[in-house]
């Protein structure tokens, strides 16, 4: 397995994830470590929104990590 440093990561975020607020959150999970229900009280979002936004952009991410 591979492993990528914050910053790879950071840039990989930047490059295919065009919203704002999912840049921000995909961070905050991947790069910082927050939980569904952190992320949740964060952003004001549901955990299942939160579940959403990440899964929906894992597809798109993880073609490229």
């Amino acid at each position: 397995m591979i492993e990528y440093t914050n910053s790879q990561i950071s840039r990989i975020i930047d490059e295919h994830i065009h919203s704002q607020k999912h840049r921000d959150i995909l961070k905050s999970r991947y790069i910082d470590g927050l939980t569904y229900e952190k992320l949740s009280e964060t952003y004001d979002l549901s955990v299942k929104q939160i579940r959403n936004i990440i899964c929906k952009y894992e597809k798109v991410l993880f073609k490229y990590v």
